[in-house]
């Protein structure tokens, strides 16, 4: 997935002539939370954010809005008219599929007293739901050094996945813990507490690796087996999949 920059801006993010879109271009987007919809309407919103779920889990974030109206079988001036940008519509579903893995994680550590069996079985719940597929850049990030451009050793964002194979790397704000986020992503900030904690958890009782970081965990639900055309092929490959990146981040006796 691929996105270019915590702005979250695309060229393909600008509203054909004619959409509609508030005073400053995103009254719209925002009121599809809050204002109330005729049965038709709201109807619609749900088949776009499903098919928004879809393509942008298949295709990456850089998926056009043509792509997202064809699967929800509505024009695309329909997905314009609650969506005004694409940025508008990737919030929503970055946001929404934060939420979701942060309370997964959470159920996790309330539900698992062994350290390894939570931490594996939020990956496994998370990999199910496809959720680690739509996460937005801020919480997919890499240690890059920075030798040219400072002679520092940051964390940096890549990009999520689009038509070019370039990477953009976005500086962060550091955090407590090695870890680093935009100051004003709160959800985000969330999912990274508490997958923390399920690292901290894990590491400490001698189970993971002591290199894996939160990074690395996120990386893991964001990884993805080929699509395969059989649903039980699909399931059984990325099930084998999961089964060898977890082996990957266990310890093992020296």
């Amino acid at each position: 997935m691929h996105i270019q920059d915590s702005h979250w801006t695309s060229a393909s993010a600008v509203a054909p002539p004619g959409a509609a879109s508030g005073a400053n271009g995103r009254g719209a987007g925002d009121s599809s939370r809050s204002t109330p919809l005729r049965v038709d309407a709201q109807r619609n919103l749900e088949h776009v954010l499903r098919a928004a779920r879809e393509v942008f889990g298949e295709l990456g974030y850089g998926a056009p809005m043509e792509d997202v109206a064809r699967r929800a079988r509505v024009g695309v001036g329909t997905v314009y008219r609650r969506f005004p940008s694409k940025d508008v519509l990737v919030r929503r579903i970055a946001e929404e599929e934060t939420a979701r893995l942060t309370d997964q994680a959470r159920t996790a550590l309330g539900q698992e007293d062994n350290p390894w069996s939570a931490l594996s079985r939020f990956l496994r719940t998370s990999v199910a739901s496809g959720a680690g597929r739509l996460l937005p850049p801020q919480v997919l990030r890499v240690g890059v050094a920075d030798s040219e451009e400072g002679g520092h050793d940051g964390l940096r964002v890549p990009e999520q996945r689009a038509a070019t194979p370039e990477l953009r790397l976005v500086e962060q704000q550091p955090m407590a813990g090695g870890e680093s986020l935009p100051a004003d992503d709160a959800g985000a900030a969330a999912l990274l507490e508490v997958v923390g904690r399920l690292v901290d958890r894990a590491r400490e009782a001698g189970e993971l690796r002591p290199d894996v970081t939160v990074s690395d965990v996120l990386l893991v639900i964001a990884t993805a087996a080929p699509s395969l055309p059989d649903a039980a092929q699909q399931e059984a490959a990325s099930a084998r999949l999961l089964d060898i990146l977890l082996e990957g981040l266990r310890s093992r006796p020296a």
